[in-house]
Order: C-alpha cells, then sequence, then structure tokens
C-alpha cells in the first residue's frame, strides 16, 4: 500500500536540489529547468512588486519528491501572456477580489512546456487535486496552468476551463536541408520579400555570429543586456532580466543559450537572445539599431538558419506577430487551463472561453488561407 502524498509549498527553488527538481522531467524544455527556474530568483528578475512571488507546489510520499510544478502567487497579469483582464474587470464590477491569484507557469516566457511535472498520470492528477486545495485553503480567486502540453489536457477535470492561443511558429519539413530548401517551398512573391529583406541587411555590411553560453564573451553578454534594455526602453516596459541572470545561463546553461550578434564594422549592433530545447529553438529577446531588414534577419532567419543547420524541428519565435506568416510562420494553438473558485463566474467564464475558441477557429483558418507556401495540388 503506498504512502499518502503530503504537498507542500516552496518559496524558492532553493530548498531544492537541481537533481531533485530536474528529475521530474526528461530535460527537453530549459524554460522548465532548476538552473533557468531558480537563476530567475537568484539574479533579481522576479520581485513581489512586480506582481510575481515564488509559490511552487509540491508533492512528496515519505521524503521523495513525485510531482512539482512552478507556481507563483500573482498580484497582476504581468509577464503571463494569457490575458485575463476582462476577468479581472469583471470581478472588480461585482465587488469582488481577482488579485492574488496562483500561476503555474514560467515567468515573462509564453513558451509550451511540460507544466505537470511528475514520472506518471496518477502523480499528475494528483497534483492538479492539490492545487485546487491550496487555492481553496489560501483563498485564493483562482488557479491558471498557461502553455502547458497539449498531452496533458486530458488530465483536467470538467471543473478546469480551457482556453487556446494562436503563436506563428516555424516547424521543419521533410527535405528541409538549407535555408535554399525552405524558400523553394514558398510562393514566389515571399520568397522573393525574404531575399530582398536579407539582401538589404547585406549590403549594408552585416554579417552574423552565433554564440552559445559557453563561448559568448563578456563583452557580448553584456551587449546582449543592453540589446534587451533598449527595446523595453523604446516601448515604455520595465526590464525584468538582469545582466547577472543573463551571465548566470551562459554559466549554467551553457549550451541552451543560443545568441545571434549582427556585427558592423567588427562591432555589436544588434542581438536576439534564445534558448535552445532538445528539437526546438525559442526566441526571446531582441534589440538593436533601426536598419532596413535587421530585425527580421536577427530574430527569423538566423534562428531559422540555425535549426537547419542544427536538425532542430521547430522554432518558436514568442507571442504574438501576424508579420510572422509571411516569414514562414504558421499560426499554432497553444492552451491553457484555469480553475476559478467562485462557481457562478465559473460558469460564465466557460461560456466566454467556448466563444472566444470558436472566433479563434475562424482566425486561424483565415490565417491559413493566406499561407505563404505553395498549395499542394489535391490532385497528386
Amino acid at each position: 500500500m503506498s504512502l499518502p502524498l503530503q504537498l507542500r509549498v516552496l518559496h524558492s527553488l532553493a530548498e531544492l536540489s537541481a537533481s531533485q527538481w530536474d528529475g521530474l522531467h526528461d530535460g527537453s524544455n530549459p524554460f522548465i529547468s532548476h538552473a533557468f527556474l531558480s537563476g530567475l530568483e537568484q539574479h533579481g528578475c522576479l520581485r513581489p512588486e512586480w506582481g510575481w512571488q515564488a509559490q511552487h507546489l509540491s508533492l512528496w510520499r515519505d521524503d521523495a519528491l513525485v510531482a512539482a510544478t512552478p507556481g507563483y502567487l500573482k498580484q497582476n497579469s504581468h509577464g503571463e501572456f494569457v490575458f485575463d483582464h476582462a476577468w479581472a474587470n469583471a470581478y472588480a464590477r461585482h465587488g469582488l477580489e481577482y488579485f492574488p491569484k496562483w500561476l503555474g507557469g514560467v515567468p515573462y516566457s509564453p513558451v509550451t512546456g511540460p507544466r505537470l511535472l511528475a514520472c506518471c498520470d496518477e502523480d499528475r492528477q494528483a497534483l492538479l487535486q492539490a492545487i485546487v486545495a491550496h487555492v481553496q485553503d489560501e483563498a485564493l480567486s483562482s488557479a491558471h496552468i498557461n502553455f502547458h502540453l497539449a498531452d496533458e489536457s486530458s488530465l483536467f477535470g470538467a471543473q478546469w476551463l480551457q482556453r487556446d492561443d494562436l503563436q506563428f511558429q516555424w516547424q521543419r519539413r521533410p527535405g528541409w536541408n538549407s535555408f535554399d530548401d525552405f524558400l523553394a517551398a514558398m510562393d514566389h512573391k515571399r520568397r522573393k520579400n525574404i531575399r530582398q529583406e536579407r539582401g538589404k541587411v547585406a549590403q549594408a555590411g552585416i554579417t552574423f555570429v552565433t554564440r552559445h553560453g559557453d563561448d559568448a564573451s563578456a563583452d557580448e553578454l553584456r551587449a546582449m543586456h543592453g540589446f534587451y534594455l533598449q527595446t523595453f526602453a523604446e516601448y515604455g516596459n520595465a526590464p525584468a532580466l538582469t545582466l547577472a541572470f543573463l551571465r548566470h545561463m551562459a554559466a549554467q546553461m551553457p549550451r541552451q543559450l543560443v545568441l545571434f550578434l549582427a556585427l558592423q564594422g567588427g562591432e555589436p549592433i544588434a542581438g536576439a537572445l534564445c534558448l535552445r530545447g532538445t528539437d526546438t529553438l525559442y526566441g526571446r529577446y531582441w534589440g538593436g539599431a533601426a536598419l532596413p531588414g535587421l530585425h527580421f534577419e536577427t530574430c527569423y532567419y538566423q534562428g531559422i538558419d540555425y535549426c537547419l543547420r542544427e536538425r532542430l524541428q521547430r522554432f518558436e519565435p514568442g507571442a504574438q506577430g501576424e508579420h510572422k506568416l509571411a516569414r514562414g510562420f504558421l499560426p499554432t494553438r497553444v492552451q491553457s487551463h484555469h480553475w476559478l473558485a467562485h462557481p457562478q463566474f465559473r460558469e460564465a467564464a466557460r461560456d466566454w472561453c467556448r466563444r472566444e475558441r470558436e472566433d479563434l477557429a475562424h482566425y486561424e483558418a483565415d490565417l491559413l488561407r493566406h499561407s505563404p507556401f505553395k498549395q499542394e495540388d489535391p490532385s497528386q
């Protein structure tokens, strides 16, 4: 007879060893690694005044960790990329508090990955039950599991509400071994546009270097962080990632950190920061000079080139952005699940989610009608 499971709330991943946490997943996704998540905590990227407070939930059988999820007590919706402002406003109109809420996900990172970390579905379902119990015990408004794997969806019971969204992602096709192979699959107009964009960058005398964490110099890391700060300043947003965290990733995740640096006259003028998983490249941050075609080359074409060279299957360049469609990134469904403690709001939100998914399906179909790739002849 197995021993009962015990829930422990962890207010820092430093309470666990890397081997304990990473023993719950296969290591294919860098964003759920102990190195990434603990680095955010250790190097000033998460602050309660920004609405983020670590509250990881873990299940133990005796002294053995059997399941866990990265979790946070949230005082706002900043940095989640699953927008629930309508829900928060509805609560406020009825004199109810939507915050604080509990979030299971990765801060500032709209990337799909495992969220219910365990070795079997039985323990994952027990973890979901523990999440609901925790929300109820703490009198929180809700629990949210953002950007989870599609094969985790079946674990959520009927009380959890499903929300879908679209991201634009690149996926390798059979026979694509070079950038020319990728372009050959496109229609003439999009292929010509991409060649023109790349040509403008080359004509400006701009070259590129790819750096992993273990071969990036201190100056290159500092330059990349400067580009990141520049972008956030231009949009009037507060940057969360510190230079210390970037250095931490370079040291602790040396082959998973990937930088694409644009050079002009031997000096970096732009850069893109990515993370690499087993079969996927994740584009996260960019910054640099405002030159024709430079953004697209740095953020998209260098990443596609890298995936083709390294035999990676997917490239997720981040949330939103219809402009990605013309550059080979097709609409791809991503999912999240949500549990609302208030029963009436839960039912109202259920209908809202249903209508949202219907609208999304129409939007997705319209996007696919504008695919940049040649249409296959159905008679073939």
